[in-house]
């Protein structure tokens, strides 16, 4: 049998043409932002609010997981984790992330790079009460990034914490917040034929202004 290269199995494909013009651009990023992500909610996409949070250490050693974004407005994009997970400890030690968004249906992505701050612990606890009993649960049984010897022992501390609660109320573990991510640029990202992407960059001058540009592919 013919041996067949990783580069064989990849599927190629050829985007389609949809292009992003300055003159369509909103002069808010935000605005941008939203006007694509309400296409992104009705193109079939399961979870449109899926993006991957990057963060680094303080000696700039990366690293990047995928999280649900959970609130976006004026002041910044929010997701919820364990504050003493390995991105809440690299937070801890250098408050910038990036975040991506890709939704591939409509051949787009945006990026957005910023200062992170954590929620208010009544924004955190009103989150929280908006979970699922189970999810609540999790927040308590798991110790997020720590090593654990089974799938067993991590179900028995989870059944462990159900039988504690029992039918009352979960409470939010003191370790469990939420980061607000309060950008300083965007990029938005339109797939185009033969790689001739289109892209725009935001970025916030000195006296607050948007200032827009565009980025070669």
């Amino acid at each position: 049998m013919e041996e067949r290269t990783v580069l064989d199995l990849l599927q190629r494909w050829e985007h389609t043409d949809h292009p992003l013009r300055r003159r369509d651009l909103a002069d808010d990023p935000l605005e941008q932002f939203l006007r694509w992500y309400q296409e992104a909610q009705g193109s079939g996409l399961r979870y449109p609010n899926a993006m991957a949070v990057a963060t680094a250490t303080a000696d700039g050693r990366p690293s990047v997981r995928m999280v649900l974004l959970r609130g976006v407005d004026e002041r910044g994009f929010v997701f919820y984790t364990n504050l003493e997970s390995r991105k809440g400890r690299e937070l801890a030690e250098n408050p910038r992330a990036a975040l991506l968004f890709y939704w591939e249906p409509l051949e787009r992505q945006v990026r957005i790079e910023g200062r992170v701050e954590l929620v208010t612990s009544a924004e955190a606890d009103a989150y929280f009460a908006t979970r699922p009993k189970g999810s609540q649960i999790s927040a308590w049984a798991s110790r997020q990034s720590e090593p654990i010897d089974s799938r067993e022992a991590l179900e028995r501390r989870h059944a462990e914490f159900a039988e504690r609660f029992g039918s009352g109320p979960v409470p939010r573990p003191a370790y469990w917040g939420g980061y607000r991510v309060v950008p300083d640029a965007y990029e938005f990202w339109q797939g185009r034929p033969d790689r001739l992407h289109d892209r725009f960059r935001y970025e916030r001058s000195a006296d607050g202004i948007w200032v827009i540009t565009r980025l070669q592919p």
